[in-house]
């Protein structure tokens, strides 16, 4: 069973980090799932990179090019997938009765919702880290300078807590944790249908308005951009809008539900 010391009257912050711990400890102990949170990055950069990278014709055609020009893809895809489990998560305290137990406690219940979103951050970011790694040790020679790294960094992280917080509140108006998996599957898909992993150009006519328009690809093309050295310009004023949107979508969409779901 797991137990919650909280104090009385525990605030926003403090019950906050205890939910953040709680939710890495079951990350920790749940082995499959967090070899796959290791394992599928670091797959599909390598399947990306050596199986399809020679036949992608992203400039020079070199694999190294499609290397560098793919990493921003596998990164936000990656991501993904790591939000989809923080909804399932949050499935799971809805249809066993921990939400409801939370509310008896002098704490705001809400708070739970904070430590899905913050581990899965955390989560997402070491995934990051180890995607960067892998693809520097098969060729990724990024040419960002500090501001460059600062730009990526931050436009990865915050993009993960808006997908995040996107399938956290998916997860709150599940009636299951299959249903919660199965309401944001169509979200893992947008990467693919944006400039991730193929030039929009390339794409048919009537798709190319989606890929150019919807939120991944420009946060894919700042962190390309940032992480090869260059300017970022608008492009990454609209990454930034798209994010903030998100997060403030779904902030409001939690709050709205969150009462009416856990009271029933």
């Amino acid at each position: 069973m797991t137990t919650f010391p909280l104090t009385t009257g525990s605030g926003v912050l403090r019950a906050s980090s205890i939910f953040v711990g709680r939710s890495m400890r079951h990350s920790m102990r749940d082995v499959e799932s967090l070899l796959m949170a290791v394992i599928l990055p670091v797959m599909m950069l390598l399947l990306f990179t050596f199986v399809f990278g020679g036949a992608m014709d992203v400039g020079a055609g070199a694999r190294t090019d499609y290397l560098t020009y793919v990493v921003p893809g596998i990164i936000l895809t990656c991501a993904g997938f790591g939000a989809a489990g923080t909804g399932v998560s949050v499935s799971q305290d809805m249809t066993t009765g921990t939400m409801n137990r939370l509310r008896t406690m002098p704490i705001p219940s809400a708070t739970v919702l904070a430590g899905h979103t913050l581990a899965s951050l955390a989560r997402n970011l070491v995934s990051t880290a180890l995607v960067v790694v892998v693809a520097v040790a098969v060729g990724f020679r990024p040419g960002a300078g500090i501001l460059g790294w600062v730009v990526a960094t931050g436009s990865v992280a915050l993009w993960i807590l808006a997908i995040t917080a996107l399938f956290a509140m998916l997860g709150l108006i599940a009636e299951s944790p299959q249903a919660a998996s199965g309401y944001g599957f169509i979200l893992l898909f947008l990467p693919y249908a944006s400039s991730a992993f193929a030039p929009i150009e390339t794409m048919p006519a009537w798709m190319q308005p989606f890929a150019t328009h919807q939120p991944v690809t420009p946060v894919i093309e700042t962190i390309r951009t940032a992480l090869a050295g260059g300017s970022v310009g608008s492009e990454a004023l609209v990454a930034l809008a798209w994010s903030v949107g998100v997060i403030a979508v779904a902030v409001a969409l939690t709050a709205w539900f969150f009462p009416r779901r856990v009271a029933r």
